[in-house]
């Protein structure tokens, strides 16, 4: 079983820019996110046995492709996850209707994803203590592919993989 998940995955320009933010929130308190590991997640699947990951991929095969473009414009703090994230307030239609049709295909082979919205983020900093106030210019994200990744753990922490790129 792997633990498979859907999302956006940055280009470098991207992922430097999130990189450079977490520097600056890095003297705060909390466990910054590795650069490699920088993503938005479309769908949690969870642990996915072999055959579910081939139907779920063939399914996402057949998603739309279309471009999609995300300004993470404010930076947010999420209690119960204790996360510092970047947000996209404003998130374009595409990405919600591409979330929402891979929540779908994965329900269709018996995987209950989250109930809640899609609410694009970017996890920046884990075991934040509190809100952080800090200016950034807002981070564009202009995509036309999604992915489907794995979650795997280690002793030196968790490492995202991609799997397959659509």
């Amino acid at each position: 079983m792997k633990r498979l998940f859907f999302a956006l995955w940055p280009d470098n320009e991207v992922r430097g820019q999130c990189a450079q933010l977490i520097q600056t929130l890095a003297e705060q308190e909390g466990r910054p996110v590795e650069p490699g590991n920088l993503h938005v997640t479309l769908v949690f699947l969870g642990a996915v046995d072999a055959s579910t990951e081939l139907a779920i991929t063939n399914a996402a095969a057949e998603m739309p492709k279309n471009p999609i473009t995300l300004a993470f414009d404010r930076l947010d703090y999420w209690q119960k996850p204790r996360i510092l994230c970047l947000r996209a307030t404003h998130p374009e239609p595409a990405s919600v209707t591409l979330a929402m049709k891979l929540k779908v295909a994965a329900a269709q082979f018996g995987i209950a994803a989250d109930e809640r919205p899609f609410t694009p983020h970017i996890t920046l900093i884990r075991k934040a203590r509190q809100p952080v106030q800090v200016d950034f210019k807002p981070i564009i994200w202009t995509t036309d592919s999604f992915c489907l990744a794995e979650s795997r753990s280690s002793p030196e922490g968790v490492e995202y993989r991609v799997l397959r790129r659509w």
